[in-house]
């Protein structure tokens, strides 16, 4: 089966998905292709802070997305006793886009943006391998044998992505030095309204509420990369793990099921020097995945979009489009998988002495001092940089 495209999307995930919403709306040509045999939205949920928010009312699809995430009015940092370390004034950070906060369950942003393109223009089971490059198109090749010929490619198909580390060999991904486990479960007995993150000398707990009454929570130990000890762990070794832990994370945790677990390692890879190679382009994780501990991962791939629309819809060359989107977004993914990093070390400290000084002088440091990370995410207008 051979297919023929103006745009070839590799990657049926946020930016994936959404981009094809893009070039839709632009009147051009595309085709979506996705490694999995089903979208599920694997993940269980994330954060669509401010800036997310904006990328998706540049795009018309704000009002909709708000019918389906859970409103987030705060986010606290707290010690393993419960006590607050840090509060971020989220509120005050949001009016440089006049923008909500929202968290919400990857299936559900998953299974809307799909409800947004024809059927035939997303295909399945398409895991692309390699790609080869002619004079005036791209030829990539799938596992099934199947192959689809486009005059652009975007590559969308995340951190682990096959087709980058072809463009760049060494780019592959690299461990944080903490693995994850993540739930969604039911949130009727525990009535959660507020969104907070642990930091404790066992590791990190973070939990939020998401619409259709469910919270989803994530916890993050220290651990040497596939570790086997972790591959087969129940909810009865994580309530091991995390017993003298704040309320509610033991209740958490006993009305978790084993089944309901997903765990990976964190990882992320090492910022680029390059988006765009002429009429290739990388997006989302593909070309700046980041560690969680921003809450930015979709948000930059939303933001890549945005960007991305912004610069096709003058018809302009399309390898100029793609020039000038790399010199938008390189220093701002650089900034935040930087800044991500960091943030992670730090709160995955297990140092009994080091948590206690830490956590003694995140209470006393000025807000203004302790939040100036997410200062510089959300004061700036993102459409505006490299403008």
């Amino acid at each position: 089966m051979n297919i023929e495209t103006e745009f070839a999307i590799i990657g049926g995930g946020v930016a994936g998905l959404t981009a094809a919403i893009g070039l839709q709306q632009l009147g051009r040509e595309f085709v979506v292709f996705e490694k999995t045999k089903e979208l599920k939205g694997i993940g269980a949920g994330f954060g669509l802070a401010a800036n997310a928010m904006q990328a998706l009312d540049l795009l018309g699809l704000k009002k909709e997305v708000e019918k389906i995430g859970f409103y987030t009015n705060s986010f606290n940092i707290l010690d393993q006793h419960g006590n607050i370390l840090f509060s971020p004034d989220t509120q005050k950070l949001s009016q440089q886009y006049n923008q909500d906060n929202f968290t919400i369950h990857r299936a559900d942003l998953h299974f809307y943006l799909l409800s947004k393109l024809p059927s035939e223009t997303v295909f399945l089971d398409k895991q692309a391998l390699r790609f080869k490059q002619h004079s005036k198109d791209i030829t990539v090749f799938f596992r099934n044998g199947s192959t689809v010929n486009c005059k652009y490619l975007l590559i969308a198909d995340g951190v682990k992505s096959p087709l980058r580390q072809q463009l760049l060999p060494h780019s592959t991904p690299r461990y944080s030095g903490y693995t994850c486990w993540r739930a969604t479960i039911d949130n009727s007995s525990i009535q959660l309204d507020k969104g907070s993150e642990t930091w404790g000398t066992k590791g990190r707990f973070g939990m939020t509420p998401l619409v259709g009454n469910r919270i989803y929570w994530y916890a993050c130990v220290n651990s040497k990369a596939n570790n086997p000890v972790y591959k087969d762990y129940t909810v009865q070794d994580l309530t091991k793990q995390f017993q003298d832990y704040h309320a509610p994370i033991p209740t958490i945790l006993s009305e978790t099921k084993d089944e309901d677990l997903i765990w990976n390692d964190i990882i992320d890879i090492k910022p680029l020097s390059h988006f765009a190679y002429n009429n290739i382009l990388l997006l989302g994780d593909a070309g700046h995945a980041t560690t969680p501990n921003m809450g930015q991962g979709a948000c930059q791939a939303l933001e890549d979009v945005a960007v991305l629309v912004d610069e096709l819809k003058d018809n302009k060359p399309i390898p100029e489009a793609f020039r000038n989107f790399e010199q938008r977004r390189l220093k701002r993914t650089k900034y935040i998988t930087d800044t991500s990093k960091r943030i992670g070390e730090i709160s995955q400290w297990d140092n009994p002495f080091l948590v206690a000084c830490r956590n003694n002088i995140m209470k006393i440091l000025p807000k203004s001092v302790a939040q100036a990370g997410l200062t510089q995410l959300l004061s700036v207008d993102f459409m505006k940089i490299g403008k």
